[in-house]
Order: structure tokens, then sequence, then C-alpha cells
């Protein structure tokens, strides 16, 4: 391997930059939680409120408003390799190719495409990680050799054609190699959620016949060995980092592993590569299963490798010999996303891949983004905020003319940047205080976030609010939504520097399609994919495979959505999650929430109540410290969330001195907040009328949040549901002379 040369930062004006809120040592993204990631959701938390319907055909054209169209037939038994779906684990799927476009692209595997790639940009360093204070490097010769090795490694251990190879870490070459090596051998990749408990880790690996099972470290280790005599397809472990701290048969350790295949001939590999379809399953994703057991998603070698030429396509990235794409792995690759995002795409274009430390969300990312100044950078909404958050509170300590200047370039910022989005990227010429404040400011801001080389900042996995957008947009840092599933390998939709809107997800990439099914009055309806990466089925679950695809092979999402005129797409909501009040009204749950959390910046999560009740009522929680090495909400407030106390006139520092209601004064500033959000309700059916402050955050631990961070709204109902029954108690009015009966 070769070793790169130890890369300096050199630091931005600290004292400039302090006036924008940005300082040497970046927001602490401890609480933006390892399990966060494309705008995401999963058929899992999105399946089916939708009723079985007539034979009509449901229309199949480029986002089209589809009237009241009745959804198709369920699917019936396909012939091998004849149709578009199979839950069988050596099943074939009908691709949806189209006779020109992007859609038209020849099918590859996973071998095919490295191959290319190895041999177009094989000297290019491919992947790049820490070593102590050195990074290091692999080139695209060494990577595609190391997986090949691992690949025999992985068939002399036993593993079984179409059976799982499970991982279970953080990212790194090691899960990376594991991965592809996995794919190349005829088994399946299958990234475990590192939060999994071992009955979960158990389910994931029974559920795809996981052979082989690679672990980061003891603590990984040991939820395995916990369930191993429960794995009866299970033949060996193998554990990539630190030193194994016990000797058990089938137990390896990285190097012991790579050794195993190193001097086996090549024959077998071959064999199996030259026998594999683009059409197969390679890689499965587990729903994280927040409304029942999670779902294997079989993902062929067409939808990785279609999805990343489609993506890298419509975001122009630049291939390896013109200029080399740098990304940044943190977000968990057990996300399709993140999969997509740190693998596929930088592999389809030559580009390196830097690996970020395991404490990335705890502190650390911050930098690693300034050491390797990645040219796109995907963070979830969490990461956005946490940026946002201590920017500002380092902002608010700077002097009265250092936050003279920010504003005045803040506004700058956003003036020419929503001009420039209306014209669709274009501004003839920049204005002459715009330049200014680039010189002043903005370039001083990317320098500090490490993002001076970044010409694509996005963001995905969940919604993000306007406030976040517009704070970035600000200071001439677009965020370019994205939008899709597991189901659909990743992205759908996604915005671009030419063509973006605040609060829309994007356009929907060439070669796929859109269609808005049942659409309302206003054009809000469930939104359905159609493209090469729509998933094959989910594995082993006919039942689910046929909720999650019509009998015309569109995937329902379970996401409700609408178009502009200019086919920019908005999401509006999710069918699951639509409150049906008791008198028939329908209400989105999130813009309500959103618009509670702008109007006070004191609240960390919302959750609206109401479905089949008389009236909305709201569960709050406040911004506070989260443990480094659990991730559990603490009581102590955030220094922001203490500043704001101190501007209302409170004195609290603890989440206990607010929850319940116990300080008067927050107390009073929440109302006010709700009660602004609630005069522009459209109607008094969507109005709050009764609230609550919890005594602790919701988190991933706590069980409020799934690994994406999406609210587990049945989960919070179910524990807290005392305080949620103690909204709608009957409130026994006392008889009177003026009210001589109770009520009824």
């Amino acid at each position: 391997m070769s070793t790169a040369i130890v890369m300096e930062h050199s630091g931005a004006d600290a004292s400039l930059l302090q006036s924008c809120g940005t300082a040497d040592s970046l927001a602490s993204l401890e609480d933006a939680t390892a399990e966060s990631t494309a705008n995401e959701s999963s058929e899992e938390e999105s399946a089916c409120a939708r009723e079985e319907q007539s034979n009509t055909k449901a229309q199949q054209s480029t986002h089209t408003e589809s009237g009241a169209t009745p959804r198709p037939n369920s699917l019936s038994l396909p012939a091998k390799g004849t149709e578009l779906w199979t839950t069988h684990r050596d099943g074939e799927v009908k691709l949806r190719m189209g006779e020109s476009g992007p859609e038209a692209e020849p099918p590859l595997t996973v071998n095919q495409m490295f191959t290319s790639t190895v041999q177009r940009f094989g000297n290019y360093n491919a992947l790049g990680w820490k070593d102590g204070e050195q990074w290091k490097t692999m080139t695209y010769n060494e990577y595609y050799k190391s997986c090949r090795t691992a690949a025999k490694s992985f068939l002399k251990l036993g593993l079984e054609r179409y059976h799982g190879v499970g991982i279970l870490g953080f990212n790194s070459v090691e899960w990376f190699i594991a991965d592809i090596g996995a794919i190349l051998a005829g088994g399946f990749a299958v990234g475990i959620y590192t939060t999994n408990s071992p009955e979960a880790c158990q389910y994931v690996a029974e559920n795809c016949q996981a052979n082989i099972l690679v672990v980061e470290n003891h603590k990984q280790l040991q939820k395995v060995l916990q369930v191993q005599d429960k794995l009866p397809h299970l033949k060996a472990i193998i554990q990539y980092k630190d030193e194994l701290k016990e000797k058990k048969p089938n137990l390896y350790t990285w190097a012991e592993f790579m050794d195993l295949g190193r001097e086996e001939p090549d024959t077998q590999l071959d064999d199996i590569i030259s026998s594999q379809k683009p059409n197969q399953c390679c890689t499965l994703i587990y729903t994280s299963g927040t409304t029942g057991q999670p779902k294997g998603v079989m993902l062929s070698h067409d939808n990785l490798t279609w999805t990343a030429y489609a993506t890298g396509r419509n975001v122009t990235l630049t291939d390896a010999d013109k200029l080399q794409e740098v990304v940044v792995s943190y977000l968990p690759l057990s996300h399709i996303a993140a999969q997509m995002i740190d693998i596929w795409l930088p592999m389809k274009a030559g580009g390196v891949t830097y690996f970020a430390q395991p404490d990335a969300l705890k502190g650390s990312l911050a930098n690693t983004l300034r050491e390797i100044r990645p040219t796109a950078f995907m963070g979830v909404p969490r990461v956005w905020e946490k940026m946002q958050e201590k920017m500002k509170s380092i902002g608010a300590k700077s002097s009265t003319v250092r936050r003279k200047v920010a504003s005045w370039a803040k506004d700058v910022g956003m003036q020419t940047n929503l001009k420039k989005m209306e014209l669709n990227g274009t501004l003839s010429r920049k204005p002459l205080n715009y330049r200014l404040a680039k010189r002043l400011v903005f370039r001083k801001v990317r320098k500090a976030l490490g993002l001076d080389r970044c010409t694509r900042c996005y963001t995905g996995a969940a919604p993000i609010t306007k406030d976040t957008l517009e704070f970035f947009l600000s200071l001439d840092i677009p965020l370019f939504e994205l939008y899709g599933m597991s189901e659909s390998s990743g992205p759908h939709t996604i915005s671009v520097s030419d063509a973006f809107r605040l609060t829309s997800c994007g356009k929907v990439i060439p070669g796929c399609k859109t269609k808005i099914f049942n659409p309302d009055s206003d054009g809000n309806g469930e939104i359905c994919f159609w493209g090469r990466h729509v998933f094959m089925g989910y594995l082993n679950m006919l039942d689910k495979t046929e909720e999650a695809l019509d009998a015309d092979g569109w995937l329902h999402s379970g996401d409700l959505g609408k178009h502009d005129q200019d086919d920019f797409l908005f999401i509006t909501g999710r069918i699951k999650e639509l409150i049906i009040t008791a008198g028939g009204e329908n209400i989105p749950p999130v813009p309500i929430e959103d618009a509670i959390k702008e109007a006070v910046p004191l609240i960390s999560n919302s959750m609206l109540i109401g479905d089949k009740r008389k009236f909305l009522s709201m569960l709050l929680t406040i911004k506070c410290q989260v443990n480094n090495e659990t991730g559990a909400p603490e009581d102590e407030l955030t220094p922001e969330a203490v500043e704001l106390c101190r501007k209302l006139g409170s004195n609290s520092t603890r989440v206990s001195e607010i929850a319940g209601g116990r300080d008067r004064v927050v107390h009073a500033a929440i109302q006010e907040g709700i009660n602004r959000v609630n005069e522009k309700a459209t109607s008094n059916a969507q109005r709050i009328q009764k609230w609550t402050v919890l005594e602790k955050d919701f988190s991933i631990t706590g069980g409020e949040l799934g690994p994406t961070m999406k609210l587990k709204r049945p989960v919070v109902t179910k524990m807290y549901k005392d305080q949620i029954e103690n909204f709608y108690k009957e409130v026994l009015t006392p008889a009177t002379p003026d009210n001589p009966l109770p009520p009824k």
C-alpha cells in the first residue's frame, strides 16, 4: 500500500470567522447520531395505508398526475427472469430497460464496473484512512486485488452462493473490502446497524442465512457470541479491529482472514464472477423496522451500478483523470445512502473515499473535513443543525462590528442566492457586494468548515427545516436535498446547482419516473417510483413485496407529495403519519412540528397527537447534552439552550427544571411560540390545544428514534400514553346557577 503525505490544515482568520459563528473547532456533533442518513424513507415505515382497488391500469409516464387512478391488482407468481420482481435469494428479474437515454445504458455487474475503473484509474488513490496522525492510501489496483483476496478467503471459509456476509462495525477499509469481496464471491453483502441488540443481529443473520459475520471489535463480537448457537448457517467470525481478547474456533483476525485467500488459485472465484448476472441480487439492505421486523431489501448488481451511473451523470461527477472527486465516509454503511455515496459513486468516477474517525459524530468530523476538504459532502439534517447551532453560539459572542459585517454578508448571500435559484443557477454577473461578501466572509466560513473545495453539499434521510436551509444559503452554502428509499437503491430525486428550490427534494433523476398516485385537489398524492433503481423485492416476503410494488412494477413509497409547475417534488407527509381527527380532518404532522421548532428554538423534538381525537396536542422535548459514549440524552441543557433561557429571563440549566411546566418563564415562551403557529393554521382543527414538555429528549438509545433519526411515532405513543391520555381527560365543570347542568 502507498502512504500519503500528512495533510496539513492552515487555519483561517478566526477573528472574522467568529462573526459568522465559525471557529477552528466547529460543532461537536456528539448528538448528531451515528445512525443517521438520501431524504430517505423505507417502505417498512411507509407501508401501505393503501386499499386494494380495481383492475384499471395505472398510467406509466414521467411525473404523471394520475387523477383517481385505481391501483392495479396484486402481483402474480413470476417465471425466473421474466418479471420485474422476486423474493427468492437466487431469483432474477427483468430489468426496466429503455430504448434510449440513461435507461438504455448496458447493464453491468459490480465486478464489471470495478474492473472498468481499475483499467482507467488503477494507479489513482481509491481509499484513505488515518493511522495515528498519518493519512495512508490505497490505489484502485490494490483495492481490487484486496477485494479478490477477501472473496477467495470467504470461499475458503465456506461461503455459499446467495448466502449473507454480515458486516457489523464503523466505516473502514475492511468494511468496503468485506462488502465487495462478499459480492465477488457470489454471496450477499449485508450491513448490520452497530446499534443493534444481539437479538436484532441474530434476526438479520438468520434472515440472510449468513455464513460469515465480520465485526469491528470486541464489543460487537460479544453480540454475535451471545447468539452464535442460534445461527445454524454461521461458519466463521472475523474481527477487523483490535487484537482478539480470546481465541475461539472459527474466529479470525483480519490479517488471518486475508492470509487464507492470498495463495488460493483464482479458478473458483473467476468461475463464480463469470456466472454472475446484472439482474441477480448482490446486496441486502435491512430496513430499520420501526413498525415491525426489518425486511431484507434485495438490490441487484444493476440496481447498484446503474444508479451509480445515472446519479453520477445527473450531479456531473468528474472522472479522476480530469479532477478527482473526494468524499468523507462517516454515515452508517448499513444504509444504502452511505453505500451509494461512499462506495459506488466514487468507484464509478474513480473518486477517493477517506474514512472519518469512529467518534466523527462526537466531534472529530469537523477536523476530518478540514484535513480532507471533500469535493462533495452528505450531511443528515442533524449534522447541519449542529453546525448551525455552534456557529450561532460563537457568533453571538463576537464584537458588534463583526456581527454587523456578518449580518450584512448574510443578507447579501441570501438575496444573491435566491435570485440565482430563480434563474436556475445562472447569474450573468455577480453583484459587487456579493463578491466583497465572498472575500470577507463566505470563503473563510467555507475554509473553517472544510468545505472550501466542496461544490455539492447534500442533505437527506429526514426532513430539514427551512430555517437551517436559509441559514446556510445566506452563507453561500446551498444545501441540495435528496429523496429516495432503500427500495430505490438510494436517490430518486436530487437538487442540483442549476435546479433547486428551498424545501424541495429536487427533480427526478433522468432515466427514472415519478407518478403521483390518487392526487387530491391540491395535487397531493402518494409518490410512486419507476426505474432501474427500483429494488428486486423483499427477501422471502411475498406479502410485503406485493404491498410495495403494484402489478405494473411501480414502487409505492408511502410518502405524500406533489410537484410544482416546474416539476420540483415537495414531500408533504407520510400516509402512515397522517392524523385523521375525530372530525374527519386530515392533518400532516411534520409541517406543524417543524413550525413549532422554528418558533421556539429551545425545542429539540416535537410530536403532534390527534388521530381520532377531538383536538390536537403535542409532546415536546428540550435541547440537552448527550452522553458521548452511550448517545443517551442527559439532564443538562445545551449551551445554546442555556443562552436562550437567559434571554427569556430564566435561570434554568437542566431539563428537569423546565419539564412539566416547572419553569413559568419558559412555559410562557413556549405557549407564545405555539400561539404564533396557531395563528397561521389553515383551520381550527389544525391548532394545538394542549402540550407538555417531557423529562428527557428523544434518542435512538431511548427507542423513540430509529437508526436514521426518524421518529418512531407508535413507540412514542405507547411510551407516553399516560401524558397523552391526560390531554384528553374530560374536565368536569361544577354545577352553578349560571351552569345548572354538568357537561355530558
